[in-house]
C-alpha cells in the first residue's frame, strides 16, 4: 500500500502546506534526502494551541500537537517530491516549549514518531531528538522537523 493510502486508511489527509512565517522554504532536497523546516501545529492557517507544555498545555495535548506538526511536515515533503517517494524516515527533531520543571519532552514528541510509524511501518523507525526550549515561534507548544530519504 502506498504511503498516501496508509494515511487515508488512518482517516487522515495531508493538509495544505503551511506557508513560511519568515525567510525559509518548507522543505529542501539535497541528493536523496529531504529536510523539512520546523513545522508548527497549524490547522487551517491557525495555531491549534498556544502556550507552554506542563503549563496551560498538557503533555497529552502536546503529543497530539506533535502529530499535527508531523502531518504538516509530510505535506511539505509531498509538495516537494511526492510522499510515495519516501524510502525511510531518517531523523526527527522535536522542540517542546516547556514550563519550568517539565521533563516529558520524549513523550510529547512520540506523537510525531508514532504517526510516522503508522504511515511508513518499519521505514518509519528513526533517530530522534526531543528538546525542551523556553519558547517557540508564535507561542507554539511544539515544533517538529524531519529528514527523510527519498528515491533517487
Amino acid at each position: 500500500m502506498s504511503h498516501l493510502g496508509r494515511l487515508a486508511g488512518l482517516g487522515l489527509e495531508l493538509p495544505a502546506v503551511v506557508p513560511p512565517v519568515a525567510a525559509y522554504v518548507p522543505a529542501v532536497r539535497t541528493g536523496d534526502l529531504v529536510f523539512t523546516s520546523g513545522q508548527l501545529p497549524m490547522v487551517a492557517g491557525a495555531m491549534a494551541h498556544t502556550g507552554l507544555v506542563g503549563g496551560p498545555v498538557t503533555a497529552e495535548q502536546a503529543k497530539g500537537l506533535a502529530r499535527t506538526c508531523a502531518l504538516n511536515a509530510l505535506a511539505a515533503i509531498d509538495a516537494l517530491v511526492g510522499l510515495d517517494s519516501v524510502v525511510r524516515v531518517v531523523k526527527v527533531v522535536g522542540f517542546v516549549a516547556s514550563a519550568s520543571g517539565f521533563t516529558g519532552q520524549p513523550g510529547v514528541v512520540n506523537g510525531a514518531s508514532e504517526l510516522l510509524g503508522e504511515v511508513f511501518g518499519d521505514a518509519g523507525q528513526h533517530a530522534r531528538s526531543a528538546v525542551g526550549v523556553a519558547a517557540l515561534p508564535l507561542d507554539a507548544p511544539v515544533e517538529v522537523e524531519l529528514v527523510v530519504e527519498v528515491t533517487p
